[in-house]
């Protein structure tokens, strides 16, 4: 449903089955566990972001907890606090756990996995977003080289540094632009 539009409603279900889990498989249940993040994904297509950024936390420490700091799933949950937290504006927050996942990312599944690209694509646009323009240009543009090389020119995910490669570029064209700019006669 929730890829349907029908947010909503899957939203509902999703309350539903989480809290039916929690009481029949219990709170650190793997079951459990995803139906929390279905539900906060469903919060989030719905632009409750607080309240989806606080059941992404609590699936972060039970997956930290329960399944260790290195297991995918924890990854996964780190990386949907940190994307939603950047929603919420909290881009330096969103910056830090970007950056601690780019490092678990490539300790664990290398440099060159996709997730890890995906993570440092992120850690660009955060950057970006906090002004650091020349920063998220030069990640966007390795991102960009390594999606090249890993997933080939016509990827989806390589179309898509592609285009946050020139974004970037055209916001350090326009930073640079304002400072040097001429004040405005009145």
């Amino acid at each position: 449903m929730n890829h349907l539009g029908q947010h909503q409603q899957a939203a509902g279900i999703h309350r539903e089955t989480l809290a039916a889990a929690e009481r029949i498989l219990g709170f650190d249940h793997m079951e459990t566990l995803s139906s929390r993040n279905n539900l906060a994904n469903a919060l989030q297509s719905l632009g409750e972001l607080q309240q989806a950024a606080g059941l992404y936390g609590e699936t972060l420490v039970v997956t930290e907890r329960v399944l260790g700091p290195d297991h995918p799933a924890t990854l996964i949950s780190r990386n949907n606090l940190a994307n939603t937290l950047h929603r919420l504006g909290e881009h330096q927050q969103a910056a830090g756990l970007h950056r601690e996942i780019i490092a678990d990312r490539e300790r664990i599944l290398g440099p060159d996995h996709p997730a890890t690209l995906g993570s440092r694509n992120n850690l660009a646009t955060a950057l970006s977003d906090l002004g650091d323009y020349q920063q998220a240009a030069d990640l966007d543009r390795e991102t960009l080289a390594d999606r090249e090389r890993v997933l080939g020119p016509d990827h989806p995910d390589t179309l898509a540094s592609r285009n946050n490669l020139a974004h970037a570029r055209a916001r350090l064209a326009g930073a640079g632009r304002r400072r040097w700019q001429l004040p405005r006669r009145r």
